[in-house]
Order: C-alpha cells, then structure tokens, then sequence
C-alpha cells in the first residue's frame, strides 16, 4: 500500500531495500555496502558524505539564533490573538540561504586566534554549505515549536488573576522544554541508530534541503527539483489569498447543505465543519494538512488512520448520538464544548470556589454534571483505548527488536549505509552528556514545584509519577512516530491520573500534565532532528549544540514576549472584561483554562465512575489492550496475506485524535491527497515521486505560510475585510451548515435553532 508497500515481501532474507516487513524486524551482523532497508529512504537521502564540509560556522550561530529568536517573538505575539498565525521553519530555511550565501561572498575569511587556546575561527570558511543550512534550521524549529507550559503561566496571571514568581514561571518553562533531552538519550540508539526508525516526516525537509543546494541538470521536457519547487511555491503563495482572504468558504465546501437547507439531519450528515462530511471537500491544501503532512506519511498509515475516522465518525459517533445515549440528542454532533443537563454550555463560575480555587460540592450539587457531545464522549474514550493499543502492539510486534537492540554491542548490529557514514566519519555524543541534563533538569524541577510557596500545587512525587510516564512511553509512542509519522498525546491519561490522584487542584493538573506529555513529546521531537541531522551527515555533537541552546534561547524569548504582554495588555485573555473588537482573546489558553477546571476541579471521579456521566468509557482501556491481538494472530497465521502485516491498531484507534481543531473535511481532503501521492503516484509514476512529490509537499507549505504572513500583516492586522457570502456563514470560513451543530432532543432551547 504506497508508503508501505516496500515492506510487501518477507521471503528473501537479506531484506533488499524495498522488501522489509513492517512489523517483523530482523537483527543481522552481516554489513552491506548500500544496506538501506526503507525504500523511501534509498529514494531520498544521499548514501554519500563530505566530513570536510563545514557545518558549526559563525553563520550557522548568527542566522539561527535570529531566526530563533524571531520565530519565537512572533508566534508567542500572535499566539494570544483571536486568529493565531503561526510561522513554521520553511520560511526560516527559505529566506536564510540567500543570506547565508550573501554572508559567504562578504564577510571577511582571516582566521581569529582565540588567545591562551590555539583555536583559531573565520567568519567566512567558504560557500554557504548545506550542513550549515540544516544546523539553521534546527535552530528555527526550536523557536517554530512552542512551548506549552507558557499556557500555566497565562491562565495563572490572566484567567485565575493570581501571581506566581517569574523565576518559578521561567524555572517552569525551561525545565518542561529540557526534561526531553533525558529521555532522548536514553533511547537515542533505537530511535536513532536503528534504519528501520526512519521518521517519515523528514523527509519532506530533505528533499528541500537537496532541491535548494544541488545542481542538476534540467532533462528535456523536464524541471529540475528546484525550477519545480519555484513554480509551486508560486502557484501556492498566489493562490492561498482565496482561501485566507477572499473566498474562505472553499476551505470547506459542504454540498449536501445548500440541497437542503433547513434539514437539521442532512446538515449533520454534510457538514464539513461540524458533522460528518459526507459529500464535502475543499480547495485548499491548509486544510488536507491541518491532519499532517499528506505526502509525508506513509500510504498504509493514512489507510489505518482513515479506517480510524470512518469507524469513530460513520459508526460509532452516528450509533451513539441517534440512539440518544448519555443523552447525547441534547447536544451538538460534533464539538469539544462542554454542557449542563439542559444543552446549555457549562456554567463553571457556578461550581468553583473562586477564594479557594477548587471546586464548590454545594454549588455543583445544585447544578449539573457535566455533559460532553457523543464525538467528544468517544474522544476520550478512543484516547484510553489508544495508550493500551500502543503497549499492547509494540510490545507483540517490536519487543524481540527492542530488546536485541538493548543487549546487543553496537558492533554486532546491522547498520544502513547512514548510520555506517555517521559512525565513520563523526564523534557520537557520549551518554554521559544526556544523563548529566536529566539529573540537572529533573532538579531544577523538583525546585520549580516545591519551592517559591508551591506555587504549583504540584508535589515532588507527582513531578517523579509524571517522568516515570513519560520515560515509559517515550519508545513505544517514539516507535509508531518513528514508522508512521503519527504520534500518540499523553494529555487525556496524565490528566485523568493526577485527577484521580490528586483531586481539586487546577495547577497541579496542568503542571503534571505539562511534565508527563511535553517531557515526552520534545524528546521525539528532538529525536526526530537527530534523525534529520543523521541523514543529513551533520556531526552529532554539533547537532547537540544547536538543539540544546536553540531550546533555551526559545523558551526564554518565549517567556519574556508572553510575561510582557501580560502584564502590558489590559485584561488580556479575559474575554467578558476586554474591550470590543480586541483580538488579545487567547483561544487555546481559554481552551487549556478549562480542561483545568474539567479535570483538576470536577475531577475525573466526577465524569468517568458512577458518580458521573461517562463511567463506562474506562472499559476502552481494556478494548484497546485486547485490539491488537487478533490482527497479530492472524498475521501469524497467515503470513501470504502481505496486507496482514501494514494493519496497525494504534494508529487506527488514534486516528481521530486531531480531531479538533481538525474536523471531517480535513480527514477527507487529507485522505484523498495522501492516498493519490503515496499509493498512486507512488506505484505508477515511482520515478516521479522520488524526484518531485517531498518537493511538492514543501513547497505547497511554503507559499501558505508566507501568503498567511503576508495577508495578516496587510490586511487582517488592520482589520480591512471583505463581506459577502464567500466568506461563510459566520463570516469567518463556515460552511453554511448552521443547523449542524443543533440539539435534536425535544423541550431543549438553544438559540438559532428549531425547538423539537
């Protein structure tokens, strides 16, 4: 199946590239010269290395701490607004090589001593080289990425009107952003070193990388990588106007809701937006990859995952809502709000104790449980379900890998053609440097937690539950991210744990949650760029250097642009108390805001036992454990049955874990783009996709994200709009499908929709 079809055939031994079994990994200690087991890889990545080339330049610190530090300003600024942009590090790896290659005609190539020492640098060691170009972009994607606990920082000052230390806040930003680096270490040699973890989603930035520094010559008829990539990017840049500006509704064109249009049914039925899609689709690539990259991930992972999306929004979600269980009639089909036992969103200032901060029994006791929509209901529930899916099917498929991988010397296991070059020609990063992180780290956040007044309400045994989690699933998540490009949260079972373990106290919850996910998630992610470095032949050490000081440069930058606008913005965040029109509104964190009240004052005891809604969800964690065992059985029962072997439960369990903010029609464009590229294209027109279809990828995401730039600072900013019926419903991109999200249980009122 496209991506995954090289792993079709298992009978020839040595494993040609191409012919690797997805599941079955075998260990050797025979090495080959061009050993590469994954054929999109082979197609990709050079099998060649220049150790001469230089790579930790002046140019390399200068361009990729600013652009660090300008992507960090920028998406914290605009982080906060209503309509949030956000600056990926295409745009950083874009506008940097000609200033790189700028720097390499002009700067001056004398050679400094550095006294006392004998090390000599030059400002200018020659042309702008492609190492120096992915160290940049290292840096940039440590100022891309975010930091999430910036969200506890924001809810404390802003939405709980509470102080908190800004050096315990900054102790807080930076620990979560580092803790990483420990788990990454550890598993750096699986995750890392092994050929069959080979992290689809670089290779889009690979093929950029290469289109933008090699020459090749232009066949006939033909356009060379980079001719291609320019004639996209520009399609792409004039084109994403529409969708962003113009004529928003084509994000999502839901046809079955201008057919019928005062059909409640049919509407949930047809909308894009807020019900299931059937018949919708968009004209806009910002919404296929809402998802993910379509073309960077493998073709039998979007099979899975859109057997996923089909069994939870066709089936289940449809099953529950129409046979009104956990009276799910009450409420809309398809959102992530919350309710009271009247349909009405919930009233949280009405079962919280605001001198106390936790919750009011008398005030809850005279309210409402809390009620979910049905998709919602079954989001949490898939979510139990996909942790013990995870475990369960890593353990059964991978264990005999992972564990020969553990015990066996580097020098007994069979190496690709990279990791061979990589151990050739450069110094590994000694484990002694990771684990020094961990114990520091790991200090500063016990200080972080227990000190400055507690601030956090977090205990010191809380903070080592949370690591103990997140080193736990740091391979088996690391290992599905690794094949599939998918990658599994820890949010709903960290929240839910300390809900149960450490009930009524908002900060706490949050801030476990932060130090069990996060931790987790920015050690794949620095993992991922380990990968990428691999790939690319960039001396590890040097790859350390400009993760380890990109993350604290971009955390800090962080921090202060967030605290300045707290405390310069007026009732920032607070929207009752801001002014009308202000775009200071802080969607996400409002978002974060109450699942700490959900989860860290009502409490998962109150949702998820008898004393709640939603106590039969827990029986999906047991779904999820027993899940996998069929399809392995089976594939071990009949191993001719070559399809047998790209079934990957976790990944349909967790197929509909982006769900929000990506809704029906993203699934749906994102399923039909990936499935043309990857199983198509792949096999019909290989040749094509090796040479173009990452090219494409990248470029597509380039011009949105510099027309997205363009339109916000030239117009949005300024508030110059457009009004007509283009723009949807609500003048934002809605899909004309208000009658979507109404309650169809009879006596229940909600505004602009029919009463049953």
């Amino acid at each position: 199946m496209g991506g995954g079809g090289h792993r079709d055939t298992a009978e020839n031994k040595n494993h040609p590239p191409g012919k690797l079994p997805l599941h079955n990994f075998e260990l050797e200690d025979v090495e080959e010269a061009d050993y590469c087991p994954i054929e999109q890889v082979e197609l990709t990545v050079p099998a060649t290395d220049d150790p001469s080339m230089a790579a930790l330049t002046f140019r390399t610190w200068f361009l990729g701490i600013i652009s660090c530090v300008l992507l960090a300003f920028t998406n914290q600024f605009f982080g906060y607004r209503q309509n949030p942009i956000g600056i990926g590090t295409v745009a950083a790896q874009i506008v940097t090589l000609p200033i790189g290659r700028f720097m390499a005609r002009v700067l001056p190539t004398t050679a400094f001593v550095v006294p006392f020492t004998g090390w000599s640098f030059t400002l200018n060691p020659g042309a702008f080289t492609i190492k120096e170009h992915v160290l940049i972009t290292i840096f940039a994607n440590c100022g891309a990425g975010g930091v999430y606990a910036l969200s506890i920082v924001t809810i404390v000052k802003a939405l709980y009107h509470r102080p908190i230390n800004p050096l315990a806040a900054w102790l807080l930003v930076q620990t979560t952003q580092m803790l990483g680096y420990g788990w990454a270490g550890i598993f750096r040699r699986i995750l890392v070193d092994s050929p069959y973890m080979w992290w689809p989603g670089n290779m889009t930035s690979i093929s950029l990388f290469r289109t933008m520094h090699e020459e090749e010559a232009r066949e006939k008829g033909g356009l060379t990588r980079q001719q291609f990539f320019v004639m996209v990017f520009v399609i792409s840049f004039a084109y994403y106007v529409v969708p962003s500006y113009f004529f928003p509704l084509i994000s999502s064109i839901s046809v079955l809701c201008y057919i019928w249009k005062d059909s409640i049914l049919v509407q949930q039925l047809g909308s894009g937006l807020q019900g299931m899609g059937i018949g919708s689709f968009a004209l806009d690539w910002a919404t296929a990859s809402m998802v993910g990259d379509p073309i960077s991930t493998p073709g039998f992972a979007i099979v899975n995952v859109l057997i996923g999306f089909f069994l939870v929004m066709y089936v289940m979600t449809p099953i529950t809502y129409f046979n009104n269980i956990y009276d799910a009639r009450k409420f809309p089909f398809f959102t992530s709000h919350t309710f009271d036992n009247m349909g009405h969103r919930y009233n949280i200032s009405r079962v919280i104790n605001q001198a106390t901060f936790s919750l009011d029994m008398d005030g809850y006791n005279s309210y409402s449980k809390l009620h979910l929509s049905a998709f919602f209901a079954f989001t949490y529930g898939i979510g139990f379900a996909t942790l013990s899916a995870t475990i369960v099917h890593v353990a059964l498929y991978h264990g005999k890998m992972i564990w020969e991988l553990w015990i066996k010397t580097k020098s007994n296991m069979k190496l690709d053609v990279h990791t061979r070059l990589m151990k050739k020609n450069y110094e590994s990063v000694p484990e002694w440097w990771f684990h020094i992180i961990l114990i520091l780290v790991f200090g500063l956040s016990l200080f972080a937690c227990e000190g400055f007044g507690k601030q956090l309400q977090l205990p010191w045994w809380g903070l080592i539950f949370a690591c103990v989690l997140a080193f736990f699933f740091t391979l088996p998540v690391g290992i599905i991210q690794a094949t599939t490009n998918m990658q599994m949260g820890l949010n709903i079972i960290t929240e839910m744990l300390i809900g149960y373990i450490y009930p009524g106290r908002p900060l706490a919850n949050v801030a476990f949650k932060t130090y069990g996910y996060i931790s987790m998630s920015q050690a794949l992610s620095f993992l991922s760029d380990f990968k990428l470095g691999h790939y690319m032949k960039i001396p590890p050490k040097s790859m350390f250097a400009a993760q380890l000081v990109g993350t604290v440069v971009a955390s800090s930058v962080y921090f202060g642009t967030a605290w300045w606008l707290l405390d310069t913005v007026d009732n920032i965040c607070d929207v009752s108390a801001l002014p009308e029109g202000s775009p200071f509104t802080c969607p996400g964190d409002n978002v974060f805001y109450n699942a700490s009240i959900i989860w860290g004052v009502i409490g998962p005891m109150r949702m998820f036992t008898s004393k709640g809604v939603y106590g039969l969800l827990n029986w999906w964690f047991l779904v999820g454990a027993v899940a996998p065992l069929p399809a392995y059985f089976l594939n071990r029962r009949y191993p001719e049955k070559k399809w047998l072997q790209l079934v990957n439960v976790p990944i349909i369990m967790g197929a509909t874990g982006g769900m929000p903010p990506a809704r029906s029609v993203s699934y749906i464009m994102w399923g039909a783009v990936g499935m043309y590229f990857n199983i198509y294209v792949y096999r019909v027109h290989k040749r094509w996709w090796a040479r173009y279809a990452y090219v494409f990828s990248a470029a597509m995401s380039a011009g949105i994200a510099f027309m997205g730039i363009l339109t916000y600072f030239a117009l949005q900013s300024y508030d110059i709009s457009i009004d007509w019926w283009g723009m949807g419903a609500d003048g934002g991109g809605g899909d004309n499908c208000p009658l979507a999200s109404c309650p169809t249980a009879p006596g229940i009122v909600v505004p602009g929709c029919p009463v049953h």
